[in-house]
C-alpha cells in the first residue's frame, strides 16, 4: 500500500514506525532509514577541510585524498542499507506476567541471503547486540516493562546497524500486533484465607501438608496440572486410561475466593488480594472456587484452573 507524501515524511514514522500493525515484516526501502552518525558527521568535516586545503594551496594530492574519502563515504551508504535489507522479522509469543514485572516478547529474525549481517541491534526497553550468519534464523526475547493489569501493547521494536564503518546508522522501527496479558500485582501483605464451607482453612492447610502420608482414598480421572507422582501407572499400563490417585487429605472442604468478601479500599486492592490468595491456594494444592462479578469457577486446582482465575482478574 503506497503512502501519501504527507504520511511519508511524518516524524513519527521515523521514530515509532507506521501505524499499521503486522505479525511479519520484510525490511526494504520503505522501512529502512539512514542518517550519519556522529563519526559520519566528523568524516564530512574532514572531507570539507581537505577540499578547502586543496583549493587554497592548489594541491592535487589533497584533492585526490578528499575525493577518495568522499567516495568511501557515499559507498558506505549502500552497504549500511544492505546490512538490514531483506531481513524477515516474525512476531513470536509474549509472556503473561504480574504488574510491575517485565514481559518477554519473542521475535524471529531470518536472514534469507548468504551474506552475514554484522553489528545488528534489536531494541525495545533495552538493546540486544548480535550477528546473524547467512541463511540462518535467530530467536530473540526482548523485554517490556509493565505497570498495570490488562492487555499490555508491545511498543515499537527497532532493528538497527552501524555496519560497516560506523559512519551511518540504518534503522527500522516496527510496530507488531503483539500484546501481553498482565495479571494484578499480588498483595504483599499476608492475610488468612476466607473460611471454607464446613471447615476452617487452618485445618485444610494442615491436611494438605500431610497429604503424602494420608491413606489411599480412590482414583479420579487425570486432569492437567495433577502431580505426576499421583498418576496410577498400573492402570495406565493395562490400558484402562489415565487416572490420578486420591488420598484422604484430598477430600477437603471447599474454599471460595469471592470478590465481594475480599478486603480492600478499592477495586485494585481487592483484585490484588484475590491474586495473592489464588497463588497461595495453588501452591498449597487446595481445591478453591473463584467468584468475581460476571464469572464463577467451581472449586478445582491445577494449571488450567489457576490460569483461568488470573486471566479473569487481569481483564476484570
Amino acid at each position: 500500500m503506497a503512502l501519501k507524501l504527507t504520511e511519508r515524511f511524518k516524524l513519527s514514522r521515523f521514530i515509532s514506525g507506521e501505524k499499521s500493525r503486522f505479525k511479519q515484516f520484510t525490511l526494504g526501502h520503505r522501512r529502512i532509514f539512514i542518517l550519519p552518525t556522529q563519526s559520519g558527521l566528523g568524516f564530512v568535516v574532514l572531507i570539507a577541510l581537505l577540499l578547502l586545503i586543496a583549493f587554497i594551496y592548489n594541491n592535487n594530492l589533497a584533492y585526490l585524498l578528499a575525493f577518495l574519502l568522499a567516495s568511501i563515504f557515499f559507498i558506505t551508504i549502500l552497504h549500511s542499507f544492505k546490512s538490514l535489507a531483506g531481513l524477515v522479522l516474525t512476531q513470536g509469543n509474549s509472556q503473561a506476567v504480574f504488574a510491575g514485572e517485565a514481559t518477554g516478547f519473542e521475535i524471529m529474525i531470518d536472514n534469507p541471503n548468504k551474506t552475514a549481517r554484522f553489528n545488528l541491534q534489536a531494541s525495545l526497553d533495552k538493546t540486544f547486540n548480535f550477528t546473524l550468519p547467512g541463511e540462518e534464523k535467530k530467536r530473540l526475547t526482548l523485554y517490556s516493562a509493565t505497570s498495570k493489569r490488562g492487555w499490555h501493547q508491545i511498543e515499537t521494536v527497532t532493528i538497527s546497524s552501524t555496519y560497516p564503518l560506523g559512519l551511518f546508522r540504518a534503522w527500522s522501527p516496527l510496530r507488531f500486533s503483539a500484546q501481553a496479558l498482565v495479571y494484578p500485582k499480588p498483595n504483599s501483605i499476608e492475610r488468612d484465607f476466607p473460611e471454607a464451607e464446613g471447615n476452617n482453612v487452618q485445618t485444610m492447610q494442615n491436611n494438605v501438608s500431610q497429604k503424602g502420608s494420608d491413606d489411599f482414598y480412590g482414583l479420579k480421572e487425570y486432569q492437567q496440572g495433577d502431580s505426576v507422582k499421583q498418576i496410577h501407572w498400573k492402570a495406565f499400563a493395562k490400558g484402562q486410561g489415565l487416572f490420578s490417585k486420591q488420598y484422604a487429605g484430598d477430600n477437603l472442604s471447599e474454599l471460595w475466593l469471592n470478590y465481594q468478601q475480599t478486603p480492600g479500599h478499592n477495586v485494585e486492592e481487592r483484585l490484588s488480594q484475590l491474586c495473592r490468595w489464588v497463588i497461595d491456594a495453588e501452591k498449597l494444592g487446595l481445591q478453591y472456587g473463584f467468584s468475581i462479578p460476571g464469572i464463577k469457577l467451581e472449586p478445582d486446582h491445577g494449571l488450567i484452573h489457576y490460569e483461568k482465575c488470573l486471566h479473569a482478574l487481569a481483564l476484570f
